[in-house]
């Protein structure tokens, strides 16, 4: 049994098809929230670079840290 692939009956136009790419080429500027334990911002769900910290815990050890 063949089965065809599916074929546009109209040609899209250059207008409606970069219209349809523009939303992939939009630049956001990231979400980003304060730490709740030195009030940097950071991105959320994440560990805070300034800290280490994440969900109230230290995750990561910092030099700044070690160097005290």
């Amino acid at each position: 049994m063949l089965f065809s692939m599916a074929v546009p009956k109209r040609k899209v136009s250059k207008s409606r098809r970069d219209s349809r790419r523009a939303q992939t080429y939009r630049l956001e500027a990231p979400n980003l929230s304060p730490c709740p334990n030195c009030k940097s911002p950071r991105l959320p769900h994440r560990v805070c670079p300034t800290c280490g910290y994440y969900q109230g815990r230290p995750v990561i050890e910092q030099e700044a840290e070690a160097a005290k």
